[in-house]
This record gives C-alpha cells, sequence and structure tokens, in this order.
C-alpha cells in the first residue's frame, strides 16, 4: 500500500514537471514568435513624412538600432549625427529671422527645447515612428509605452521632469540626416519636412527656466550660499541646502538628474519660507544693533 502510495506520488510529480516543461517551452516559442515577427514596412514611414526615398537603405539604416542590425554593422547612429547637425543648424535659422529681438541668452534656451531628447522624443511618438523602430534592446519597448503615457500629463514639455528613451529622439535625427543625404544636402527638402514633424514649434513665451538654474539666479542674486547633496546612489534622492539650511528633497530611481530637478523645483516653491526667514534674521540683527 505504501510503495503504490508513493508510486502515485512520483507519477504525479512527474506529471506536474512534465506540465511546467510544456509551459516553459510555450512561453519560450511565444518569446520567439515575438521576436521573429517582420518588422512594419517602412514605406509607411515615407508616407507619414511625406518624403520618398530615392535610396531605401538610407531609410533602412536610419530606423535600425544598434542591437538589431549587429550582424551587417547596420546603424543608424551616423545617420542620427548628421540630422542632429542639420536639424540644430535649421532650427537656428528659423528663430534668427523669426525672432530679430531676441539675443543669444533668449534663443539658445528656445532652441534647446525644441530640438532636445524629450521634444524629439514626443514627435516619434506623435507620428507613430517609434513602431518601425527596428531593435533588440532589453526593456525598450515598455520605456516607450511608460513614456507615452506619461508625456500627456505634460503640455509640449515637462522641462525635465520625465525619463525619455533617448532612441526615441534618435530616430528623428537619423531621419532628418537620411533626407539630408538622400536630397543631395538640400536644406530647403529637410526644413519643409522637419518643419511638419516638429509642430508645434516651442515659442518664446512656452520657455521656461531649468529649475536648477533658475535656482542658482535666485540664490545668486540673495547672495544666499546653494548646495546639491547627492544622495542618489544611497536613497535615489538629492538634497538642497540653502545657507546649511535644509530647503527641499528630490527622489527618482531610474535617473539622477530628474532627481536634482525636482529637488530644484521643490526648493523653488519653498524658498518664499527661506527668504523669510533670512529676512527676519537679518531684522533681528539690525534691532540688536
Amino acid at each position: 500500500m505504501e510503495a503504490q502510495t508513493h508510486k502515485e506520488l512520483e507519477e504525479a510529480i512527474l506529471i506536474q514537471t512534465s506540465a511546467l516543461t510544456i509551459e516553459e517551452q510555450e512561453e519560450k516559442e511565444e518569446t520567439n514568435n515575438k521576436d521573429s515577427l517582420p518588422p512594419l514596412p517602412l514605406d509607411e514611414v515615407e508616407a507619414i513624412i511625406k518624403y520618398e526615398f530615392k535610396n531605401k537603405h538610407l531609410l533602412e539604416e536610419a530606423f535600425t538600432h544598434k542591437t538589431y542590425g549587429a550582424d551587417n554593422g547596420l546603424s543608424y547612429k551616423r545617420l542620427e549625427y548628421m540630422g542632429d547637425a542639420v536639424l540644430g543648424l535649421l532650427i537656428v535659422k528659423e528663430q534668427f529671422f523669426s525672432y530679430p529681438n531676441l539675443g543669444p541668452g533668449d534663443l539658445t534656451p528656445l532652441k534647446s527645447k525644441n530640438v532636445d531628447t524629450e521634444k524629439l522624443a514626443r514627435v516619434a511618438i506623435k507620428h507613430g515612428l517609434h513602431r518601425y523602430l527596428r531593435h533588440k534592446q532589453p526593456n525598450l519597448d515598455e520605456e516607450i509605452q511608460e513614456f507615452t503615457k506619461a508625456m500627456d500629463d505634460y503640455y509640449l514639455h515637462s522641462n525635465g521632469q520625465l525619463y525619455v528613451p533617448k532612441a526615441l529622439a534618435d530616430i528623428v535625427e537619423s531621419t532628418i540626416g537620411a533626407i539630408f543625404i538622400d536630397s543631395d544636402s538640400s536644406l530647403d527638402v529637410v526644413w519643409k519636412v522637419a518643419r511638419e514633424l516638429l509642430e508645434p514649434i516651442i515659442e518664446p513665451d512656452s520657455v521656461k527656466k531649468h529649475p536648477v538654474s533658475q535656482l542658482h539666479e535666485v540664490c545668486q542674486k540673495q547672495k544666499f550660499k546653494l548646495q546639491f547633496v547627492d544622495l542618489w546612489k544611497e536613497s535615489t534622492s538629492i538634497e538642497v541646502f540653502i545657507n546649511q539650511k535644509f530647503v527641499a528633497r528630490g527622489t527618482y530611481s531610474s535617473k539622477k538628474d530628474i532627481a536634482r530637478y525636482r529637488a530644484a523645483k521643490n526648493a523653488l516653491d519653498n524658498i518664499d519660507k527661506v527668504l523669510s526667514t533670512s529676512t527676519s534674521t537679518v531684522e533681528d540683527d539690525a534691532i540688536e544693533d
């Protein structure tokens, strides 16, 4: 009886093990099938950007991440490098003639907001260009989904509060670079495409100073001693001290720059308390004297 029970137990364990093995195999096959799905046809990209490539290889290169084209050395990095320079020049040219009364101090942040990683990532999402990115980079699809959801909480730009998958901006720049090469270096042709992709273009009234820069300016004007304490490795946070007094903390686990941004923003929100405390101290000292 005991031997029969033992045998039945062994059979039950064997069945469970076999079931788990089959389930794991099915999951593996499902993952492999997902990875082996053919990429979306790139002629759809031509329809989106309203430009037809003479050299289709440039278009393929523009949407190939290094993790996807490792076997044949295909990668969008060179076109991204070209597109970054071309787009920067086109934006500077547009702003120079559109805002004749603005100096470099105002034009520089305006240009930055229109070509930085977040702005271009928004362009990729808005026009659906991310769907054509060929890659095998772990977690990139999840990061893109998270950014897509989060960006709706901020109109035009989050000013540094969001983590942005750089690959999104890369494919916009590589597309610009590819068009520049394919059109025999025609800036007019590139701008016609880029201008429509970039809409809405951020204008001077919409540009906000980065909280870190703004906090430095305020403290310099008030002759306050400003100190950022980097605790990101220990607690994913950055702390702000003004005149050796704790004022604010910013926390973000994925990227230290965002933690620093949030710390500065929180400090700016509390700056009035610091100012009133410092003013009171100065007045008290004056009375005692």
